[in-house]
C-alpha cells in the first residue's frame, strides 16, 4: 500500500512494495544515525559479551557502507548498485588490515583509525559486514530514476509504457520534477 507520492517511477521496481525509498538527503541521516548507534556501541560503558561488542559494530558498519553508498550514488543506481558498492568498500578495507605501512599501523592505532579500518583481519567481519549490508538494503531502497531525463520541468521517461504497479501508486503529478534533493 503506497502512503504518499512516488517520487518517481522506476523501470519494473514498485516502489511502494517491500522497504521506504529514500532519497540521498534521507540516507545520509539514516547514515548519520548508524554512527551514532555504533559510537555508543563501541564507547559506551555497556559491558556487553566481546562477540556482542564486536560483531554489533562489524553489522552497524556495514549498514553505514550501504546507508552512504545510497546517500553518494549516481541518480540511476539502485539497490543492487549500493549492495555492491558497500560490499566492495567491505572487503576492500577488510584486507586493508593485511597491508602493514609504518604510517598506516600509526593511524590504525589512534581511535578513529580503530573505528575505521581496525587493526586484525578476520573473515567474520566480513560476515558481520554482509549482515549490516543486507539489513540496511532490506530496511530501505534508494529513490532510483533510471532513464529519466530532466529537461526543464518535465520529467520525460524512455520507459513510458504503463505498469501494473502504478495503478496502486500515484504517479508524480505532471510538470513537477520529482524534487529530489
Amino acid at each position: 500500500m503506497c502512503t504518499g507520492h512516488r517520487p518517481l517511477a522506476t523501470r519494473g521496481d514498485a516502489n511502494c512494495r517491500g522497504s521506504p525509498v529514500v532519497t540521498r538527503r534521507a540516507a545520509l541521516g539514516i547514515t548519520v544515525l548508524v554512527i551514532l548507534a555504533g559510537l555508543a556501541l563501541r564507547l559506551g560503558p555497556w559491558h556487553l559479551p566481546l562477540t556482542t561488542h564486536h560483531y554489533g559494530g562489524g553489522i552497524l558498519w556495514g549498514m553505514m557502507l550501504y546507508a552512504l553508498a545510497a546517500a553518494f550514488r549516481p541518480r540511476w543506481w539502485g539497490r543492487y548498485a549500493c549492495l555492491t558498492i558497500a560490499g566492495a568498500a567491505a572487503v576492500c578495507v577488510e584486507l586493508s588490515r593485511l597491508v602493514h605501512m609504518p604510517a598506516l599501523d600509526a593511524f590504525r592505532h589512534t581511535l578513529v583509525g580503530q573505528l575505521l579500518l581496525g587493526q586484525i583481519f578476520s573473515p567474520w567481519n566480513l560476515l558481520a559486514y554482509a549482515a549490516g549490508i543486507a539489513a540496511m538494503a532490506v530496511l530501505v531502497r534508494p529513490v532510483v530514476r533510471p532513464g529519466n531525463v530532466n529537461r526543464g520541468n518535465r520529467i520525460t521517461s524512455l520507459d513510458s509504457r504503463p505498469r501494473a504497479s502504478d495503478a496502486s501508486c500515484p504517479s508524480v503529478p505532471s510538470g513537477t520534477a520529482g524534487g529530489e534533493r
